[in-house]
């Protein structure tokens, strides 16, 4: 054909079209074996740093990150009981699209509808096999978009670790300082109940003042983002309660102290059973 052809520009075009899609294909599928790696190593570190093993802003390798997450008891929890489910796969729990249940108005504090019926939670115990840290994974809706994290409580099972969001679609500069490790930092260490045992940890407008009596459950807020501030303290708040982990929290302080509370649980998942 002539290279002036309208037919052989189409053929040509055509041709290209199928060589690319080939092409980005077989690269797609080559890809998504490393794909799925980096998203469980991200994954694997954003953990690590809410249990406090790793900085915010350090350097990781892939070897030393599954070495210090090897040290995680990684456990299945079935919220409304509070129990560790024996033998529960978290990957399959995990993947599994039936795992929910609708939350009432009155319960969705954190304005998610539905919440796991399953949830799987990290534990870290020190050599001794004292408890460290529990690290907990949240979700909730700030001002634009949803949130999802990992809170964890100290081995004391009342104050603050840490708090990581790793995903979110608030406005840079403004509510996105939520993934801002100067701001996340203020929460450690913070007092997540009242004496009654309710979670009142809270991020407030403007900055905290020292001398109220509520100092230690209080969080600066940031400037520009009263509404993202809000939506952090209702999912805390709400996985923090009954509806979310409160139940299982509750457990875990019965036999916190003991040689392995991991253990502990799950005798009694079993009994129960």
């Amino acid at each position: 054909m002539s290279n002036e052809s309208i037919t052989k520009t189409f053929v040509v075009a055509a041709l290209l079209s199928i060589v690319c899609a080939i092409v980005v294909s077989l690269s797609d599928v080559s890809l998504k074996g490393l794909q799925r790696r980096n998203q469980a190593l991200d994954k694997q570190l954003n953990i690590l740093r809410a249990a406090g093993l790793v900085e915010s802003d350090a350097k990781v390798s892939a070897e030393e990150s599954e070495r210090l997450f090897a040290k995680a008891k990684t456990v299945v929890v079935d919220l409304a009981t509070g129990q560790i489910v024996p033998d529960a796969d978290p990957d399959a729990t995990l993947a599994d699209k039936t795992n929910v249940v609708p939350l009432s108005k009155e319960e969705d504090l954190a304005s998610i509808k539905t919440r796991p019926q399953r949830a799987v939670v990290y534990l870290f115990y020190d050599d001794a096999e004292k408890l460290q840290s529990v690290v907990l994974p949240i979700v909730g809706t700030g001002l634009w978009s949803t949130m999802r994290g990992f809170l964890s409580l100290n081995g004391d099972l009342a104050t603050v670790c840490r708090i990581v969001f790793y995903e979110h679609g608030e406005t840079p500069g403004l509510g996105g300082e939520i993934s801002n490790p100067a701001w996340t930092s203020k929460w450690e260490g913070k007092s997540v109940y009242n004496a009654s045992g309710e979670p009142v940890i809270e991020v407030v407008k403007g900055t905290v003042d020292p001398s109220s009596e509520s100092a230690s459950n209080q969080i600066d807020g940031i400037s520009g983002a009263t509404l993202t501030g809000a939506g952090v303290t209702q999912t805390v708040q709400f996985w923090l309660g009954n509806s979310g982990y409160g139940p299982f929290l509750e457990e875990l302080r019965k036999t916190n102290g003991a040689a392995s509370a991991t253990h502990d649980l799950e005798d009694e998942g079993k009994d129960a059973q």
